[in-house]
This record gives structure tokens, sequence and C-alpha cells, in this order.
């Protein structure tokens, strides 16, 4: 049996702060004592981390990745070993990546090739969603499978035409299984098809640079897509939850459901609260580097986000990190905005960036932690095990240092990617060590972890619903 005391600390969590001592032992939250009485009680342990002057919080969860994924004609930069040593380096001790299946192919045989992808090569605990691209009766048995198994999410696209496209029966028939099996339909909300024919006036007319990724994908049609997400989920019965939400307008249907009582829920990510369309038009191409979708917006739909965030009409942060090296990968698109691979990394700064959004007076320190760890444990159903430090919780730590400044780049980040979305942003805060299941990963911002640690995460079904 290993200990592990780490002394001294506030420990946030989403409930509350407590100055704490926290043992571990074997991988778990043993016990939790007032800070300086573990002696007192008799603690002994095989090491001791001093946790004074600084945040002992839960491991992030990271419900939105994409790692070795392919798109448009590529793949992601970041693989499951390069991604999760990358999100232990950002304090991200447990991330949800999305399997695909592939069109006129079983959802099993997508699911079996990202488990190959990932298995024996995370450094932090994972676990997947399930990406449908193709509706028809027998994947929505699959779906009933998948969902006694732990893999209890399912996620669909009104965007992308030819591609994740699904159209509103489809959509309709994979949220009536939903409804009685218990899973959660995650939505990306654009509509593909009007966005289609904006996308190719724009090229027509020669407006072909990175800025005009923006232009076309509509704040509106991104409103549109949530509102009709919305009403479907009504009809048949199921929860919804909408991906990446970035306009003020989308924000708005999600709270109008939510005023009405109904399961909806939203979550949006940093770039869509730190970055915008300002991004989009830098000089030359260097916009492709901010190429995602839905995209980044003006500046002032981000009032709109902070705000939902802090009236719970937002309740989660995740970085649908997709990243795309610029040199190879995003000039794929010179010439043609269209064609620029859609995506950004992120996974490991999530948790510095909402730190940020603390010292920034948009959010509290437990609102940080209740959108970085809690709420996607719950949402995703990996807690009580995750996203908390309580007692039979999963030793997934952060000793978090308030005070330490870093600024943010390619040349010191740990995503295997070319250029940083923040580079030279200063930023208060900075993960320090870092405990997966009691065993520590990064020890005072060294890497000590290992290739396979990371094990794969069967779920529960939405904690929210029950």
């Amino acid at each position: 049996m290993t200990r592990t005391l780490v002394q001294g600390g506030l420990v946030v969590t989403a409930a509350e702060e407590t100055y704490a001592d926290v043992l571990v032992e074997d991988g778990k939250v043993a016990a939790l004592a007032a800070a300086g009485s573990s002696v007192a009680r008799g603690w002994t342990a095989d090491r001791v981390i001093d946790a004074t002057g600084r945040y002992v919080v839960p491991g992030g969860v990271d419900a939105h990745t994409h790692f070795d994924f392919p798109f448009g004609g590529t793949s992601s930069s970041d693989t499951f070993e390069t991604g999760t040593r990358a999100a232990a380096w950002g304090g991200t001790t447990t991330v949800v990546d999305f399997a695909v299946q592939t069109r006129g192919r079983a959802l099993r045989e997508g699911l079996d090739a990202w488990h190959a992808k990932a298995e024996g090569k995370c450094a932090v605990d994972y676990a997947f969603h399930m990406i449908l691209s193709d509706v028809n009766e027998d994947t929505l048995k699959e779906m009933d499978l998948l969902v006694g198994e732990g893999l209890t999410s399912f996620k669909l696209f009104m965007a992308y035409p030819g591609v994740f496209y699904s159209d509103d029966g489809q959509i309709l028939r994979a949220m009536q299984r939903a409804a009685g099996n218990g899973g959660l339909v995650m939505m990306h909300a654009e509509n593909g098809i009007a966005i289609d024919v904006l996308v190719q006036q724009a090229l027509a007319a020669g407006r072909t640079a990175p800025r005009y990724h923006g232009e076309v994908r509509r704040a509106l049609l991104e409103a549109e897509a949530t509102h009709r997400a919305i009403q479907l989920a009504r009809v048949a019965g199921s929860p919804l939850y909408v991906v990446h939400v970035s306009a003020e307008e989308a924000v708005a249907e999600l709270a109008a459901a939510r005023d009405k009582g109904l399961p909806v829920f939203g979550e949006t990510c940093p770039q869509y609260l730190f970055l915008s369309t300002d991004n989009l038009a830098e000089p030359g191409f260097e916009g492709a580097k901010y190429v995602c979708s839905t995209p980044l917006r003006p500046r002032e739909h981000q009032a709109a986000l902070w705000r939902g965030l802090r009236t719970d009409d937002l309740q989660v942060v995740s970085t649908d990190h997709c990243p795309f090296c610029f040199s190879g990968q995003k000039e794929l698109g010179r010439g043609d905005f269209s064609k620029i691979p859609n995506g950004l990394p992120g996974v490991e700064h999530r948790m510095d960036l909402l730190h940020q959004a603390v010292v920034d007076g948009h959010i509290t320190r437990r609102r940080w932690i209740e959108l970085a760890c809690a709420a996607p444990a719950r949402m995703f159903g990996l807690a009580p095990h995750k996203g908390t430090i309580a007692p039979g919780a999963d030793a997934d730590l952060v000793v978090y240092d308030p005070r330490a400044t870093q600024v943010l780049s390619a040349t010191t980040h740990h995503m295997n990617v070319d250029y940083s979305a923040y580079e030279g942003k200063e930023i208060t805060g900075r993960v320090e060590t870092v405990l997966s299941r009691g065993e520590i990963v990064i020890d005072e911002r060294r890497f000590t972890g290992r290739t396979g640690h990371g094990r794969y995460v069967p779920r529960t079904t939405c904690q929210y619903l029950s």
C-alpha cells in the first residue's frame, strides 16, 4: 500500500473551499482533515507534498477532445500519447475523446478502432463518446448495447453535409433511442446546408481568406440549429447537450429552454471566451491558425458566454482540442478557406485560462472547478470517482500555484503542434504537481508520468438526470 499526503493547501472543490490535508492510499482519496492535523491523527505517508500557499484542486475533466482525428484529408496532430501528456501538464487527468463511426459501417467497428489508437498509450485516464455518422436500424440497436457497456453519449452533426451530417429525421430517431436507453445526445448545432451555400457564394466572389470562414458560418445559423435541436429533443423526450456554443443568440436559445425546465445543457470552450474574429482576420494567412467550427465570433459575444457560465445556462468548459499544424496542415487551405482543417489546440491550457477568468473576476474559484472538473464528470457519468476531492474518489489531484505567472507559447507548450492559439498571452496561475490515481505524473513542473498509465473508464449515464 502506497500513501501520499498533500499538506497545507487550500482544497477547492465545486462545493467548498477549506484548508485541509489530503491522504491518498492506493490511488484513492482516503481522508481529509483540517490542515496541520494529520500529524496529530497519526497519519504517515511514503511521500509528503507541501501545498502551503497553493490550491489543491481536482484533476480536470476535458469532455471534448479529438486526438488522432481524421479531417479534410489529414489527421489532428496530437496522438493519444502526446495529447494526454499535454493534458497532464495542464492539470487535466481525464479526457473524453470521440470515436468515429464510418458511414456504412458498424458503431462497434469505429469504437474498436479508437480503442486500438488509445490503449496502452495514454498518460491520464480516458473515455469515449461515439460520433454517429449513419443513423439506421442497426446503429440504433448498437446504441443500446454501447450504453450498457458504459459508452453513454452520442454526437450528431447538423453541419458538414456529406461527411458527418444527419438530417432532422435521423436526429429525431437517435434522440428517441437515447430517450429510451438513457444516453445523452451531443449536438454540433450549425445549419450545414445553408452554410455550404454561403461558402460556395463566398468562394465564387473571390473571398477565399481565413476570415471568411467566420463570416459564412453565421451566428444566426448556429442559433437556428440550436433552436431546432432543442425542439427535436422535446419531441423525442430526450436530453440534449450542445457542444462548443460560441454565439450570443445560441446561448439565448439554451437559456430559454432551461427556463422552461427542459433537460438541455451547453458547453463552450476557451477559444470563444478569449479569442475572436480579430484573430481570424490576422494578416496574410495567419488567421488560418484560428479556423475552427463553430467559428470564433466578434468580441461582443463573449459577454453573453461569461454570463451563461455564471448563470448555469452553460454548464461545461471543454476544449474541442483538435490541433493541426500551421505548416503542412492549415496550409492546405491557402486560396480556399473551406479546405483549412477545422480545429485548435487547447487541452494543455484550459485549467489555466479558466483560472485567469477567476483572476479577471468573470467566475469564482468554486465555479472554476465546477466548470472544469465537477460538471463534466457529472454530465458524462464519471462522478463520484472523478471531478472532486472526497474520500473514495480517484486521487486525481492538482497542486496549483495561484500567484505564479506564465507566458503561453508554442516554444514551451507540450502539445504536438507548431503554434499556440494564445501566443504571448501572460496569465496568472500555473499547475505545479499533478497526481493521476495517486501516481505523480507532474512533479514540480517535471513530467514523471508514463505512457500506458491512463486507463479506459466506462461511464454511467448523465447524472444531472437522475
